[in-house]
């Protein structure tokens, strides 16, 4: 054999075991608005060494990441992400593992959501109120003398509402911006920051804007109005994910948490996680199927309904196989075990919604590389409009200093 064939050979071995050696994980991320934050992220792990391919959900607020572990650990994605300004947290990969962790820390997480996405709610329901209310004070005759305090009320009112409901906009905003980048953050702080403070000067300033030529109207509801409905956006989406995440949960409780082992002749109530391939288990009348089995000893109906939407029992003898948690119906079972923890239907099914919800289509990507370069366009016409605007635009919008 020649040299160059040895040659090719050798780096067709190491091709093979460097592909062998890649692993893959997933990360929450937190922080993540729109499509732009996407694209910030995925550059941000992908720029890190040994990363192979980084694929960011916004939907599931997940990053799926294929990557060396000889050359990075997950703390350094981890990193990575926190350094574009969001947040990074390992995902237990599987059932097993996830079932295994502690409850009390699952359910402080999802009380946490909770209260999350109530006070979400809270903040939109309040500025779209106040927003309302200020545009219908625009149209109740007001005298001018009224003015005198109602002006005044109204940019209190203004100030608390939209610096309680947009916090978190603001806040997201001057993250990115410390970072060098921009989101929609900067789009809804920018409008809504501009429409407040035109607004607050002409009302505490009104001779000193009437000098420089500014008409004398307030944006107030508007800022407010904008912020209520990015924030019930943001609701919707969060409550549509968290269906998707219930309903994901749901699928992995199930499984029973234990299963009846036979062992040397006598049954042991074992955690499903301990059973192993070729045990073999006793399933009662009512009991759920612990994991995937063969039957090999009695005959029962089973109720597959939870997998097939089946409602009719399916009749089970010796030979047939049976899916961990369905229903055994009627029929003392035995069965064989042929697949546990990441090998099962129900750890497969699970692992296919998540991976649907990851996922992105051709269309979605496309749209993530435009969004990239979106909020920046749309600031540079801003700026271009407000300066021709001002150098161009009639007399009497000319500020004079």
């Amino acid at each position: 054999m020649s040299t160059t064939a040895h040659k090719a050979q050798h780096r067709t071995h190491e091709d093979t075991a460097q592909d062998t050696a890649h692993d893959t994980c997933v990360l929450d991320i937190g922080g993540m608005t729109c499509a732009a934050c996407v694209n910030r992220v995925e550059k941000a792990l992908i720029r890190v060494d040994g990363v192979l391919e980084a694929t960011v959900n916004l939907a599931a607020e997940t990053a799926s990441v294929t990557y060396d572990p000889t050359q990075v650990r997950v703390d350094h994605l981890s990193a990575a992400v926190a350094r574009a300004g969001y947040t990074g947290a390992s995902r237990v990969p599987d059932v097993d593992s996830q079932r295994a962790a502690e409850p009390h820390t699952d359910d402080a997480n999802e009380r946490a959501k909770d209260a999350e996405l109530s006070a979400l709610k809270r903040r939109w329901q309040v500025s779209l109120a106040a927003g309302l209310g200020l545009m219908a004070v625009m149209y109740v005759p007001i005298y001018l003398d009224t003015m005198d305090w109602l002006m005044p009320l109204i940019l209190v009112i203004a100030t608390a509402v939209q610096s309680w409901a947009g916090a978190d906009i603001y806040r997201a905003a001057w993250a990115a911006g410390r970072h060098r980048s921009t989101n929609m953050n900067t789009l809804v702080a920018l409008g809504t920051g501009v429409s407040y403070g035109y607004s607050a000067f002409v009302t505490l300033w009104p001779g000193q804007a009437e000098k420089w030529g500014l008409p004398l109207h307030v944006y107030f509801e508007t800022s407010l109005i904008i912020i209520a409905l990015v924030l019930l956006g943001r609701w919707l989406e969060k409550r549509a994910r968290r269906r998707a995440a219930d309903a994901i949960r749901a699928l992995m409780g199930l499984t029973p948490r234990t299963a009846r082992v036979l062992r040397e002749g006598t049954e042991v109530d074992v955690p499903v996680e301990e059973v192993r391939t070729g045990d073999l288990v006793r399933v009662r009348p009512g009991e759920k199927v612990p994991v995937d089995a063969i039957v090999v000893d009695g005959s029962s109906s089973v109720d597959e309904s939870m997998l097939t939407g089946e409602s009719v029992p399916v009749s089970k003898v010796a030979g047939d196989t049976v899916i961990g948690a369905t229903v055994n119906r009627v029929g003392t079972l035995v069965i064989e075990v042929t697949a546990v923890g990441e090998d099962s239907t129900l750890a497969q099914i699970v692992r296919l919604v998540e991976d649907a919800q990851s996922g992105k289509v051709p269309m979605q990507k496309l749209a993530d590389r435009i969004a990239a370069a979106f909020v920046p366009l749309v600031l540079l016409v801003a700026a271009g409009t407000f300066t021709g605007w001002a150098l161009f635009g009639p007399t009497q919008t000319h500020l004079t200093l």
